[in-house]
């Protein structure tokens, strides 16, 4: 629902049955259903959207056409890119094709809840416990010099595929050439090694902007597991997507010699 009326919100037609007052209105009830949405899905409860909160906006979608008084949260509307219809990124057909036509390509993200770049701070040090920094130095990919506003998305998860730390977006890569993607940024693992269950993996997903489908998808993913901690560089390999966070259906990305680079650094006390 909030990208039907994200979409309608967004429409340049002239013929459009509503004002630009209007559009505005419907646009907010677009982030407050995406607010909730989040709210829904998210453990922490401080902040959320509640379901009475919700429901103050049922007779202002009722009257849309006469409702003219303030509107009841303070919310900007949400770049049309950013909401996705549950699962919607994952049913994408993987695309081969050399996408043109940069409509809305490179507009800035304000919606916080998916900036690229929401990296974290290092814990703090406890006595004999080990933490985890991973560089992101490069990607490779045969098309990477196609890949609009690419980001990696880093998750640690256990072998349901459940989070054990929060989910941290890099930057936008720093530069594209040949058949690499540059990222070159720090992650650090929000949780000692010591303390992470038994089976647990550190997922990698590639993710792009896709001008004609107007949203940022999955192009592949990696993961890293427990044993393959270990100071120094280390390659990994991508798979298809949708990201497998079970790791039960895995299908190798290419036959190409083409992989995630990383390099790892052990923090221990």
């Amino acid at each position: 629902l909030a990208r039907h009326l994200q979409k309608e919100a967004q429409s340049q037609h002239n013929n459009s049955e509503f004002t630009e007052d209007q559009k505005k209105t419907i646009a907010k009830i677009a982030t407050c259903l995406e607010l909730r949405s989040a709210a829904l899905q998210s453990t922490q409860s401080q902040d959320e959207f509640k379901l009475e909160d919700l429901k103050k906006l049922e007779p202002i979608l009722k009257n849309i056409l006469t409702y003219n008084k303030e509107f009841p949260f303070d919310v900007q509307p949400v770049p049309l890119r950013k909401i996705l219809a549950p699962g919607e990124e994952e049913n994408l057909e993987f695309e081969e094709d050399d996408e043109e036509g940069g409509a809305g390509a490179g507009s800035p993200d304000c919606f916080p809840a998916r900036v690229p770049g929401t990296l974290l701070p290092r814990l703090p040090s406890e006595p004999g416990m080990t933490l985890l920094t991973i560089n992101i130095e490069k990607i490779g990919l045969k098309d990477a010099g196609q890949c609009i506003d690419p980001y990696i998305t880093v998750s640690v998860k256990d072998l349901n595929g459940i989070d054990l730390t929060p989910v941290q977006d890099t930057p936008v890569a720093l530069r594209k050439e040949d058949m690499y993607v540059h990222f070159n940024v720090d992650i650090e693992i929000q949780k000692h090694i010591e303390k992470l269950t038994k089976g647990a993996a550190i997922f990698f997903e590639f993710k792009h902007y896709k001008p004609k489908k107007r949203f940022t998808s999955t192009k592949c993913f990696a993961f890293m597991e427990m044993d393959e901690i270990k100071p120094g560089a280390i390659v990994i390999e991508l798979y298809k997507k949708p990201t497998d966070f079970k790791r039960k259906k895995l299908q190798l990305l290419t036959k190409k010699p083409l992989y995630l680079h990383l390099h790892q650094t052990l923090h221990k006390e």
